[in-house]
């Protein structure tokens, strides 16, 4: 009789981090050493990686880390196949566009499962209040933050505009299509 090797989470795990270190250490040696490393190995090491978080989503079965690993492939595929990733962009405008079309529905069905929960209507008119207070007091803040931000890296100075947009008069730019 046959035994199955049974493999642990925590085996793989350690394994993946050991792999994604390694690979992560090369890459960093052929950038700051000036050194070339085979562009292979590199491409190797990053698509092992990926193999590794592949089977940790394989075993977790969880949303969350099937997304994770969808957006490191796609990003890896976009890297290291560039000009078939250009002529795919359209499954990314199918996505897009369909993630645009749920919005408004779940957005609207969130508020109106939130409102239809609450038997009170004081309660609904409370949460009103307290969100509008909190998306005033946040908004603050944001502004605040981001003036403070733009003060302190002088963003912009020093650059000079062309003289045509100093004039406020631009060339006419043709339409595409």
């Amino acid at each position: 009789m046959i035994k199955r090797m049974k493999i642990s989470t925590s085996y793989l795990i350690y394994t993946f981090f050991g792999i994604l270190t390694v690979s992560i250490c090369l890459h960093l040696y052929g950038t700051w050493s000036g050194n070339t490393i085979a562009e292979p190995l590199l491409v190797g090491s990053r698509w092992f990686v990926l193999a590794f978080i592949f089977i940790h989503a394989l075993r977790k079965r969880s949303l969350t880390t099937w997304i994770l690993f969808s957006m490191l492939a796609g990003a890896e595929f976009g890297h290291d196949f560039q000009a078939l990733a250009i002529h795919l962009n359209i499954i990314s405008k199918i996505f897009l566009n369909l993630i645009k079309i749920i919005i408004a529905p779940l957005l609207f069905g969130t508020l109106v499962v939130g409102i239809a929960g609450h038997s009170n209507i004081r309660q609904v008119g409370r949460m009103g209040w307290k969100s509008i207070l909190y998306f005033e007091i946040i908004s603050t803040l944001a502004l605040f933050i981001g003036l403070a931000a733009i003060n302190l890296s002088k963003a912009g100075v020093g650059v000079t505009l062309p003289q045509a947009m100093a004039q406020g008069t631009l060339p006419e730019v043709p339409k595409q299509t």
